[in-house]
């Protein structure tokens, strides 16, 4: 047998490509003018060079999940990290928007392929009692990654160029493949059946319903092309995915493996953890966009200043995540969970209430601090209470389908907010032009200083969506159970390298 694996290395080494495509969702953003000033093109096309990369990440997350359990969770990383930095080579190399585009979409399918085997090696080489402080580090990982995302975005784009948003993946890919290959253990695969007819139902599904819900608000929620309109296609794709889970439960009952195991959610915190991540990711991907354009078009503020903002959310969540993963293993999770959901939506109607014309901006540092103890009390105690009663064959799966609903309550709240701040403007802002997209506000620089109240007035409003959002999801959490002992980890007495080494190959 081959030496120990050490699991804290493994998972360091994991939370480096895992933090890098995380980057990615939110970095781009920023880039935007730069992107359509540099490719000659205009902001539809220049919105895609974001949706593809969603669509394509989203889309796939199911079917990754379960390679990874098939083919080895290691395996399916590297794989996915090589793609994923090749294509952010070719991003950054790229002479015109639909090059952009494409490489975009390689991009998001190896973003897909890495992100369920980060939490899959997590719950296999940390028991369940000492998986806490490792979902602690996991978890404000991805919370830290939508902060600093806009921050990194605006110093790379300002100082080098919108091409280094994609330039600054390469030599972090190199460095994280290097760590994975020497640090992660090969562990063992499980074998299962591969279920055609599943992967392409959920497929087909996942793909109409995302990029209906994603570009709904581009073709103003009508005709797409000729008879097909977005609301056919989410109407479709919701069908598709009923015949999908009516499939999954078929097979099972006759014996065969299926692609989703709806055991899973026999699970109570499985199922609630599932809810509640739906309406963090729906809350994270909505709640900067109003706050962006307010400082942005209103104070004056260039995107690094803007982005500045969230400094004490980014500093705080992270001193604070190590120590809530410590206290996790030793509590109920909902009492965690349930107080850090809380404290967002306190934060986020804090914001609401600051958003004026004359507001000092010193004053958005408070309720930003707040978000940063709120991240600290979320990410891992949700992540933990939803995987930490999984058996290690449904490691794969279960991740997949954790990250699937995050990325669904993403798109659900990137396209919520844009058509909640367009209906404001136009009720706000009642001598602006009709139908104009949201987008042209936040490109036209600082507006007129009669309309400063109209737009505060609606940013604010639209803040209260992702607020109302949130709510719900820490009602949700004062639902979880105590976690259950789960069998095959030889218990408090097995320690974390104990457990690794059973799990390894020889």
């Amino acid at each position: 047998m081959e030496n120990v694996a050490k699991p804290w290395p493994a998972l360091w080494s994991l939370v480096v490509g895992f933090f890098m495509i995380l980057i990615d969702t939110t970095i781009v953003s920023v880039a935007n003018p730069r992107i359509m000033e540099g490719l000659n093109t205009d902001i539809n096309a220049v919105i895609w060079v974001t949706s593809a990369y969603l669509l394509a990440y989203a889309v796939p997350l199911l079917i990754t999940g379960r390679l990874g359990d098939r083919f080895g969770p290691k395996n399916l990383y590297l794989i996915g990290l090589v793609v994923f930095t090749l294509a952010s080579l070719w991003c950054g190399l790229s002479g015109d928007v639909t090059m952009l585009i494409a490489a975009r979409v390689l991009q998001g399918l190896g973003a897909a392929m890495m992100t369920p085997q980060t939490m899959a090696v997590i719950t296999r080489i940390f028991p369940p009692d000492r998986r806490g402080a490792a979902m602690g580090l996991w978890g404000a990982t991805a919370g830290m990654a939508v902060l600093v995302g806009p921050i990194l975005g605006g110093v790379l784009v300002d100082s080098l160029g919108w091409e280094w948003i994609f330039f600054v993946n390469v030599p972090i890919g190199i460095v994280a493949f290097i760590l994975v290959m020497r640090f992660v253990p090969k562990l063992t695969t499980h074998t299962h059946s591969f279920d055609v007819l599943g992967v392409v139902l959920s497929a087909v599904g996942m793909f109409l319903l995302v990029f209906g819900i994603q570009e709904g608000q581009t073709y103003k929620w009508g005709t797409v092309t000729g008879f097909v309109t977005v609301w056919g296609l989410i109407i479709t794709g919701l069908v598709v995915l009923v015949l999908f889970v009516l499939w999954q439960w078929l097979l099972e009952r006759r014996g065969g493996e299926p692609l989703l195991p709806l055991g899973l959610f026999k699970d109570r915190n499985f199922s609630l953890g599932n809810t509640t991540i739906m309406a963090v990711g729906f809350t994270v991907t909505a709640f900067p966009l109003p706050t962006i354009f307010y400082y942005q078009t209103v104070r004056g503020l260039t995107p690094t200043q803007s982005a500045l903002l969230m400094i004490p959310m980014a500093v705080i969540s992270g001193a604070l995540a190590p120590f809530v993963g410590k206290l996790i293993d030793r509590a109920n999770p909902r009492y965690f969970a349930s107080f850090g959901l809380l404290c967002m939506a306190g934060a986020l109607f804090w914001t609401a209430a600051l958003l004026g014309p004359d507001t000092p901006i010193w004053m958005f540092l408070l309720p930003s601090a707040l978000q940063g103890v709120a991240n600290a009390f979320i990410w891992g105690p949700v992540s933990n209470a939803t995987t930490r009663n999984l058996e290690p064959r449904q490691a794969g799966a279960g991740s997949g389908v954790f990250n699937t609903t995050r990325q669904i309550g993403a798109v659900l709240g990137s396209a919520a907010i844009a058509a909640l701040i367009q209906s404001r403007l136009s009720a706000e802002l009642p001598a602006a032009p009709a139908g104009a997209p949201v987008g042209e506000a936040s490109m036209g620089g600082v507006l007129p200083e009669a309309l400063h109240a109209g737009f505060s007035t609606a940013m604010s409003q639209s803040i209260l969506l992702p607020a109302c959002a949130i709510l719900l999801g820490a009602v949700v959490a004062l639902f979880f159970g105590k976690p259950k002992s789960v069998k095959g980890w030889g218990g408090r007495s097995a320690s974390a390298p104990e457990t690794a080494k059973a799990d390894l190959n020889t």
